[in-house]
């Protein structure tokens, strides 16, 4: 009997370059009683240690596989065969993606809690979804790799044979990896609370320092500032936080593509960009808001108006938004006030865009907001049918009296509705020249 040292390799999906590789490498002696290829002795016969060791001899993964894939087929139940496939599964990953989750999945009904595959699994299924067109088929890739994300983040048990430093290393280089793909699937699926979850765990799994430079940890941090957007409400603080920390060590042009979101999200709460430079100071030194970070909110609708109340003499003079604002937003003793000086008068409102038409009713924007948005925000009550309804999306004049008001949305009711109609200029009489005398 013979005795070879066998390379135990593995691929990881390195984010930061691409697709590089990470190998950890176990021996195995061959020899007595081991029946295990990860450590001890394993007895070869003289003509499967010559096929065994032709095929890891090959210089090249294109000439690797093949050799290997006839070694499985000549000792289909050898007990190197999990070695053997993880020594497969490296060589395809060079060049055939699919072929390498093939034999990623052979090594799993081999060995289910094998980290190695597992890792494979996540990131070419990841590439699949990244490349796929069809939403559907996106997704489907994407949660296929959580799935093997999840089981991934499961295993802790340790190969025969690894130490427990080794084992480590190999969770640690793993962890990132899985946490990613669930958050990612969760994200592309609306499920914004998952994605935090995952993506906190993700950047938590590494060194800070690898959260500072280009790389997957960088973007995934920007990603974060999109998920906790996404939250239902969002959550314009922490999407300031981790939009601001992954734009303050991005390289340009990557820098100045995630600033809009960052400052959008600032200004979303605190009602203006002001201040903002305290926040690109805060981020340089934590990975997370400190516990003392705090962002000053925006006035709330309702302080908004009673600042407009105080401020202003005469509320009759106010624009139509602004009361429309107050009608909606105030506190009822304060949109009472708004509505007394309108209340019962009659006005005429020219060019409003026409939304709705019926016999009784005329529903127009009359508003900026509500003309921007096509929303209808008056309901003019029309004291006969039109003879001549105008198109929806048109323009017309109309008249009518103040009746009454809900502010949520806020719709504005007006009795002895009409349209009026615009004047006709009377026809010059023609101009009769004299002839001239000869």
């Amino acid at each position: 009997m013979k005795k070879v040292v066998v390379a135990s390799l593995l691929a990881v999906a390195s984010m930061a370059c691409g697709a590089g590789t990470v190998v950890a490498q176990t021996q195995v002696n061959l020899g007595s009683n081991a029946q295990t290829p990860a450590g001890g002795d394993v007895q070869l016969s003289p003509a499967e240690y010559k096929a065994y060791n032709d095929a890891i001899s090959q210089s090249t993964p294109q000439t690797k596989a093949p050799a290997l894939e006839q070694y499985l087929t000549a000792y289909p139940q050898s007990t190197l065969k999990a070695s053997v496939l993880e020594q497969l599964m490296l060589a395809y990953s060079a060049f055939d993606p699919t072929k390498t989750l093939d034999a990623a999945d052979r090594l799993l009904q081999v060995d289910p809690n094998n980290l190695r595959a597992l890792t494979f699994e996540v990131y070419f299924r990841d590439q699949a979804a990244d490349q796929a067109t069809d939403p559907t088929a996106k997704q489907a890739a994407l949660d296929k790799a959580a799935e093997f994300g999840q089981k991934g983040l499961g295993v802790t048990t340790k190969p025969t044979g690894m130490s427990d430093a080794d084992f480590e290393k190999l969770k640690s280089t793993a962890t990132p990896v899985f946490d990613r793909a669930i958050a990612e699937a969760a994200l592309n699926k609306k499920d914004a609370a998952t994605a935090v979850k995952d993506f906190k765990d993700e950047l938590h799994s590494v060194p800070v320092a690898q959260t500072q430079v280009p790389g997957p940890m960088l973007q995934d941090t920007y990603t974060l500032g999109q998920a906790f957007y996404q939250e239902t409400p969002p959550d314009y603080v922490n999407c300031t936080w981790y939009a601001s920390r992954a734009a303050a060590f991005a390289p340009e042009p990557y820098k100045s593509q995630m600033l809009p979101l960052a400052k959008f999200c600032y200004k979303k709460y605190h009602g203006s960009d002001e201040g903002y430079e305290a926040v690109t100071a805060a981020v340089q030194t934590n990975l997370d808001p400190p516990a003392d970070f705090k962002i000053k909110p925006a006035p709330s609708p309702a302080d908004i108006v009673a600042q407009v109340i105080s401020s202003t003499p005469d509320l009759a003079t106010l624009a139509i938004s602004d009361k429309e604002f107050i009608l909606a937003n105030g506190k009822p003793e304060d949109s009472a006030k708004v509505w007394d000086t309108i209340k019962g008068k009659s006005v005429q409102f020219p060019d409003t865009l026409v939304i709705a038409v019926t016999d009784t009713a005329l529903q127009v924007a009359v508003s900026d907001d509500a003309v921007q948005s096509k929303t209808a925000d008056f309901t003019f009550q029309l004291t006969a049918p039109l003879k001549t309804p105008p198109a929806v999306g048109a323009k017309a004049t109309v008249s009518g009296t103040y009746a009454s008001f809900t502010p949520s949305p806020i719709m504005i009711t007006m009795s002895d509705g009409a349209i009026v109609e615009p004047k006709k200029t009377p026809a010059k009489a023609p101009v009769h020249h004299t002839a001239p005398h000869h």
